[in-house]
C-alpha cells in the first residue's frame, strides 16, 4: 500500500462525520477525506487535503519451468547407481560421499529442506551408449516432487554428431528465456548472463540437468550458487576441475551385469521369446558384454526379424561383429559412430595411441607395454593413457593396469585399420611383440638359470622389456601377463615372425611346466614346430619335436609324443648333436613313465646319463642321475636307487638348482616309504614341499603332496591325509588332471569310509 498526501478527487468519498477541534492540529473545519482501501488507518493530525490509498501491483508469480524431456524408456538394471544417486541428493548436508553404503535419508532436516548437491554422473565406464543421459533422466522424473520449483534441461551437445560443443552463452540464454527474462533486461556479457541466471534460481528448489558435456567451461557458467538447486551433469569425459573446484561428486556408469542384461532382453523382446533360447541369449549378451545401447541394438534388430530364430541373430552377430552393430543412416542408432564421437577432442597422437591399443596383444595394457607400442617415451604414453581414460575409452585397473570394453577395442582395431598405414601398424606390433618376448626371457632366466639358453636378437627399437628385480617377480609377472605371451605369438605367427614364435615357447617352457599349463604348453610348441619348418637351423626343429612330443605326453597323448619324440631323437642323431639326443633320451623316459612302463623309462634315463656325462653337464648329469634312480625306486632295486639319487642331491646342492633338488628328495622320500620308513619319508618329503612352495612350481608339488598323504595313511594320522588330499584335490582339479582328481577323491572317501566304519565299531 502506498499512502500519498494529496488533494480530494471529485469522486473520492467524503466522510459525514465532522473532525473535532484540537487546537495544534489545525483549524476545527477541516475535513479529511480517505480513497482506497485500508485495513488500518490511523491519523495523529489534521492532514490538509485528502489521503489517498493505494494497493501495490502483486509481483508476478515465479516462473516454474518444465523443461525435462520425457521419462525414458525400458532399461533393466542400474538400481545401484540410482540409489547413489539419492544419497548424494542429501549428502551436501550429511557430508557424505556418493559411493557411501546403506538407504539414503528421506528428507534433509528441518532448515536445510531442499539443500542439494552438483552430481556428475561420467566416469570410467561412461563410454558412449552405456546409458549416462539415461540414468539422470530416470533419476529426476522420479524425484519431481523435491524439485517444485521447475526443472532446466540442456543438451550442451559435448559428443554429438552435429556441429561443435554448445557455447555457455547459448546455454545459459536458453535458461533466461526459460525463465522468462525481458530480452531487454539480459546483459550481453556472459558473466552477467551468469550472475543473472544464478539470481533467479537462488533460494529455489530446482533441479538443472546439463547433458553430453564436454569440458568444464561448458558447465560452470550454469552451476547456481544456491544450495537449494541440485544438479546432473552428464558426459563421457571426467571434467576433472568440475569436481576439484565445485566439489561435483564422480559416479562411474559401467556395463550391465549378465542378469541385467537378459532382463532387457526379455522386456524387449518378450518373455517368451528369450526363454525359448536361452543359450542365444546367453551368447548376445556375452557378444554385447553388458554394453546397453549394443543391447539395444540387438534388440531392435531381433525385433525387425520376428521370423528369425535367436540363434541365427547370435551367429551373424558372432561373424560380424562390430559391423552387426553399425547403421547406414541413423548415426544415433550406430554404436560405430557413437564411439567416433568421442575422438574428436583427442589430439592426433591421442587417437593413434587409441588405435594402436586395439591391435596390441592381450585384451588389456600397462605404461610400460603401451610405451613399446607406441614408440613413446613413458612420460608421454602415460599423458596418452590418462586422456583416453579421461575420455572413457580406456578403464584403470589395479596394479596399473588399462583395459576396454570389448567393443571399444573392436572400434579401435577398426580405427587402426582404417586410418593407420600397414608399416605403422606392423612396427607398432613388432615392438609390443619383443617387449613381451625380452620381459619373458628375463623372467625364464630368473626361474631356471640352468634351463637351455635362448639366443635372442636385440629387441627393435623402442621396445624396453619391463624390468624383473627377482624370480618371486618374475613368476608373478608371467602370471600376470600370460595370456598376453600367448597373444604375441598369435601375432608373430600371423606376421611371419618364425624365430619370435620358437623363442616365445622357449621362453615359457620352465613357467608352463612350473604352473601346470599342459594345454597351452601343447599349443605353443605346435606353434613352434611350424615355425621351425621355416628356419633353416636344424636345433630349433629338434627342440620344437622334443618339447611337442613332452607336451602329447603329459597329456597321455602317447601315440603322438612318440612320433614327435622318434623325430626329434632322429634328427639329432643324424646332425650328431649329442646334447640333443641326450635331451630327447630323458624325454622319452618320461613319457615311458607315464604309461607306467619303468624298464623302457630305465634305459632311456641310463642312456641320457651317458651323453651328459661325456658332455660334462653336471646340472643335467644330477636330473638323469635322479631319474635312474626313480625308476630303480618302481623296479624295486631299492639300493641301486638309493646311490643314485643321493649323488644327485650332492650335484644338485653343489650347483644350485632347488628344482633338481626337490625331484631328488621326492625319490628318496619314496624309497624310504617303499621300505617302511615312513617318518624318514616325510622328512624327505616336506623339505621338497618348502622347495617348491618356493619355486611356485605347482605341478611336481601336488604329486609330493598326495604322496604326503600315503605316508600320513601309513603312520595312522587320518586327520592329517585329510587335509594334505583335499588341497591335492583343489590342485589337481586347477590343472585341469581330471584322471588324478578322480582318483585322490576315491581316496578321500575310501579314507571317510575307515572313520566311519571306525566309529561304528
Amino acid at each position: 500500500m502506498v499512502v500519498t498526501p494529496g488533494l480530494r478527487q471529485p469522486d473520492d468519498p467524503v466522510s459525514s462525520d465532522p473532525m473535532p477541534d484540537t487546537g495544534d492540529n489545525g483549524p476545527a473545519d477541516v475535513r479529511n477525506t480517505m480513497s482506497g482501501i485500508a485495513s488500518v488507518a490511523l491519523q495523529t493530525g489534521a492532514v490538509h487535503g485528502g489521503v489517498h490509498l493505494h494497493t501495490a501491483r502483486p509481483s508476478p508469480a515465479p516462473v516454474v519451468p518444465r523443461q525435462l524431456p520425457a521419462a525414458p524408456g525400458l532399461l533393466a538394471g542400474r538400481a545401484g547407481e540410482l540409489a547413489r544417486l539419492d544419497r548424494a541428493l542429501t549428502a551436501g548436508w550429511r557430508g557424505s560421499d556418493i559411493d557411501e553404503a546403506g538407504p539414503a535419508t528421506a528428507d534433509p532436516p528441518a532448515g536445510l529442506a531442499g539443500a542439494g548437491t552438483t552430481v556428475l554422473v561420467s566416469a570410467i565406464g561412461g563410454v558412449g551408449g552405456i546409458g549416462k543421459t539415461w540414468l539422470a533422466l530416470a533419476w529426476a522424473h522420479r524425484h519431481l516432487d523435491r524439485f517444485p520449483d521447475g526443472q532446466l534441461f540442456v543438451d550442451l551437445r559435448g559428443f554429438s554428431p552435429v556441429g561443435e560443443p554448445m557455447e555457455p552463452a547459448v546455454a545459459v540464454r536458453g535458461f533466461l528465456d526459460a525463465l522468462e527474462v525481458d530480452p531487454d533486461r539480459i546483459p550481453t556479457d556472459l558473466d552477467a548472463q551468469a550472475a543473472l541466471y544464478r539470481s533467479l534460481v537462488a533460494g529455489r528448489r530446482m533441479l538443472i540437468v546439463l547433458d553430453n558435456a564436454a569440458a568444464s567451461e561448458q558447465v560452470v557458467p550454469l552451476l547456481p550458487g544456491s544450495p537449494t538447486c541440485t544438479v546432473l551433469v552428464t558426459g563421457r569425459v571426467r571434467l576433472a576441475s568440475l569436481i576439484d573446484r565445485h566439489g561435483a561428486r564422480h559416479l562411474p556408469l559401467g556395463i550391465l551385469t549378465g542378469d541385467e542384461a537378459r532382463v532387457l532382453l526379455a522386456d524387449r523382446l518378450g518373455a517368451d521369446r528369450t526363454a525359448a533360447a536361452p543359450e542365444a541369449v546367453d551368447e548376445l549378451v556375452g557378444l554385447c558384454g553388458g554394453h546397453p545401447l549394443a543391447l539395444s541394438i540387438i534388440a531392435r534388430t531381433v525385433d525387425t526379424r520376428i521370423h528369425t530364430p535367436l540363434a541365427e541373430v547370435a551367429a551373424e552377430v558372432r561373424e560380424l561383429g562390430l559391423e552387426m552393430l553399425d547403421h547406414d543412416t541413423d548415426p544415433a542408432a550406430s554404436l560405430p559412430a557413437v564411439l567416433s564421437w568421442s575422438l574428436r577432442h583427442l589430439t592426433e597422437q591421442q587417437r593413434t595411441v587409441f588405435a594402436l591399443l586395439g591391435i596390441a596383444p592381450g585384451t588389456d595394457t600397462t605404461l610400460l607395454a603401451a610405451a613399446a607400442l607406441t614408440a613413446l617415451p613413458p612420460a608421454r604414453a602415460r599423458r596418452a593413457l590418462s586422456a583416453l581414460e579421461e575420455a572413457s575409452l580406456l578403464e584403470r585397473r589395479p596394479g596399473g593396469r588399462h583395459t576396454m570394453h570389448d567393443l571399444v577395442r573392436a572400434y579401435a582395431t577398426t580405427t587402426a585399420r582404417d586410418n593407420l598405414s600397414k608399416p605403422v601398424r606392423e612396427a607398432a606390433l613388432a615392438r609390443a611383440v619383443d617387449f613381451y618376448l625380452h620381459t619373458a626371457h628375463a623372467a625364464d632366466q630368473l626361474l631356471n638359470p640352468h634351463a637351455e639358453p635362448i639366443r635372442l636378437d636385440p629387441p627393435v627399437p623402442g621396445a624396453r622389456p619391463h624390468p624383473l628385480p627377482d624370480p618371486a617377480a618374475a613368476l608373478a609377472w608371467l602370471d600376470t601377463w600370460h595370456s598376453h605371451l600367448l597373444a604375441a605369438q598369435q601375432a608373430a605367427a600371423t606376421h611371419g615372425r618364425h624365430q619370435v614364435v620358437l623363442h616365445l615357447a622357449w621362453a615359457l617352457d620352465t613357467f608352463h611346466i612350473r604352473r601346470g599349463h599342459r594345454h597351452d604348453d601343447l599349443a605353443v610348441w605346435q606353434a613352434a614346430v611350424h615355425a621351425a619348418a621355416h628356419l633353416p637351423d636344424p636345433a630349433a626343429g629338434i627342440l620344437a619335436h622334443r618339447r611337442l612330443g613332452r607336451a602329447y605326453a603329459e597329456l597321455g597323448w602317447y601315440e603322438q609324443a612318440a612320433g614327435h619324440l622318434r623325430q626329434a631323437l632322429a634328427h639329432a642323431e643324424h646332425h650328431h648333436d649329442s646334447l640333443q639326443s641326450a635331451n630327447t633320451h630323458y624325454a622319452l623316459a618320461q613319457a615311458w613313465e607315464r604309461q607306467g612302463n619303468h624298464q623302457q623309462a630305465l634305459e632311456h634315463a641310463r642312456r641320457a646319463l651317458d651323453l651328459y656325462c661325456d658332455l660334462d653337464q653336471p646340472v643335467r648329469k644330477a636330473v638323469a642321475l635322479n631319474a635312474v634312480g626313480w625308476h630303480f625306486v618302481h623296479l624295486g632295486d631299492y639300493d641301486a636307487a638309493r646311490d643314485h639319487c643321493l649323488e644327485a642331491l650332492v650335484l644338485h646342492r653343489r650347483h644350485g638348482f632347488p628344482e633338481g633338488e626337490a625331484a631328488t628328495l621326492d625319490s628318496l622320500g619314496l624309497i624310504a616309504h617303499r621300505i617302511g620308513d615312513h617318518r624318514q619319508a616325510l622328512d624327505h618329503y616336506h623339505q621338497a614341499v618348502t622347495l617348491l612352495r618356493g619355486l611356485g612350481d605347482a605341478y611336481m608339488l601336488v604329486e609330493i603332496l598326495d604322496r604326503v598323504g600315503h605316508a600320513h595313511a601309513a603312520l595312522g594320522h587320518h586327520d592329517q591325509v585329510r587335509t594334505v588330499w583335499q588341497e591335492v584335490l583343489e590342485l589337481y582339479r586347477q590343472q585341469g588332471r581330471d584322471s588324478d582328481a578322480q582318483r585322490v577323491q576315491s581316496q578321500i572317501d575310501h579314507l571317510d569310509g575307515i572313520s566311519r566304519a571306525g566309529a561304528d565299531s
